[in-house]
């Protein structure tokens, strides 16, 4: 019996975006969008059913975010897991992201 303690924890803080994709998987595209983002991966709710597997490698391009490769690591009700092939020019594409497109949400002090 698995337990709690036993499932895997996330490596990395994700962040809620919302950024319309394009993904290419094999000889397949769809569009998509990102929903959860991190320096080392991304989650994406499709618009169509891909035939895809854990494992494959899929291209992901946007406006914000550019071109980013990267391994499907899960699949699930239309939703994708991506796990980034990283390489300075993606690590610097989601940099920036994060650095002039997403605000951060900061909670607001009540006193």
């Amino acid at each position: 019996m698995t337990t709690i303690k036993d499932m895997p924890v996330r490596a990395t803080d994700r962040s809620n975006v919302r950024i319309f994709a394009t993904v290419h998987i094999m000889h397949q595209s769809t569009r998509g969008r990102v929903v959860d983002l991190s320096p080392s991966g991304m989650a994406l709710d499709l618009e169509k059913p891909v035939q895809a597997m854990p494992g494959q490698m899929v291209t992901i391009e946007s406006e914000e975010l550019g071109r980013l490769s990267g391994t499907i690591r899960w699949l699930s009700n239309g939703r994708l897991g991506i796990q980034y092939k990283l390489s300075t020019n993606a690590l610097a594409q989601i940099t920036s992201y994060f650095r002039f497109f997403h605000e951060e949400v900061r909670p607001v002090l009540r006193r």
